[in-house]
């Protein structure tokens, strides 16, 4: 696998397409930020590590009704192609509805928290 955070987005969204309530997902540190800010931003509805044979990330999804919060969720920033943006440059996503993640020197941040932090970095995903 060459891109892992692709690979957990796409099972998201998958599993949100199948309707299902939980999804699992191989375990990494990132993996587990990223997916920690989602919970924060109320676009997934929690996140353990299950031991098993390898660790696993268990995420509860969230549905309003039947219709999934999570309507588009996208890799920004890909291993042949890594996209950088400084804090001038970064706008709100869908005019302040969805989130951009950006990995900054400071940690994960939403779009917002870091034009607020005046801190810039790698665009990882996009959220709506």
């Amino acid at each position: 696998m060459t891109d892992p955070i692709a690979d957990l987005l796409t099972r998201i969204r998958n599993a949100h397409l199948r309707g299902k309530e939980t999804v699992n997902a191989p375990f990494s540190k990132l993996k587990h930020e990223i997916l920690k800010l989602l919970v924060k931003e109320g676009y997934v509805s929690s996140v353990k590590k299950v031991k098993k044979e390898f660790d696993e990330l268990e995420i509860t999804l969230k549905y309003v009704g039947e219709s999934p919060v999570i309507k588009e969720i996208k890799r920004e920033s890909r291993p042949g192609l890594r996209k950088y943006l400084s804090y001038k440059d970064i706008k709100p996503y869908k005019g302040g509805l969805g989130i951009k993640v950006i990995s900054t020197s400071k940690g994960l941040l939403t779009d917002k928290q870091a034009i607020k932090d005046q801190v810039g970095g790698e665009v990882i995903c996009r959220v709506f």
